[in-house]
């Protein structure tokens, strides 16, 4: 499946975040998983690691992305690269959505402290 609409990624939900997946496995991708992520206004970040980098390029709202203890401003056209096992957390402390896409190779995966590395649903 080459092609995957905006009405047909699947959206993946956590508290004060929306994932919408679109370049997966699951949808055709064999070398890149591909989404799209909204911040809500006021949501905190959760620090994690990755197992691959991932590069993140913001294009709407403001967030505070914290890659290992420092803190860079996200805003429409920056972009992030995430090495793996770096400290990572993207907040929106602002009154508006943030949204960005990300890209990861297949196979990369996240680890929260303490946990064992996993594949988010949006990237499978």
């Amino acid at each position: 499946m080459p092609f995957v609409s905006s009405a047909e990624s699947p959206e993946f939900r956590l508290p004060g975040v929306v994932f919408s997946g679109l370049a997966a496995p699951s949808r055709g991708a064999t070398e890149n998983a591909v989404w799209r992520v909204t911040i809500l206004p006021g949501s905190d970040g959760t620090e994690h690691q990755l197992t691959r980098e991932e590069t993140s390029v913001a294009t709407a709202g403001r967030a505070i992305a914290m890659l290992g203890g420092v803190a860079y401003e996200m805003v429409p056209g920056s972009a992030i690269i995430i090495p793996p096992d770096v400290n990572f957390a993207l907040s929106n402390p602002h009154t508006e959505p943030f949204e960005a896409v990300c890209v990861i190779p297949i196979g990369g995966q996240a680890r929260m402290p303490e946990q064992a590395p996993f594949t988010p649903p949006w990237a499978t």
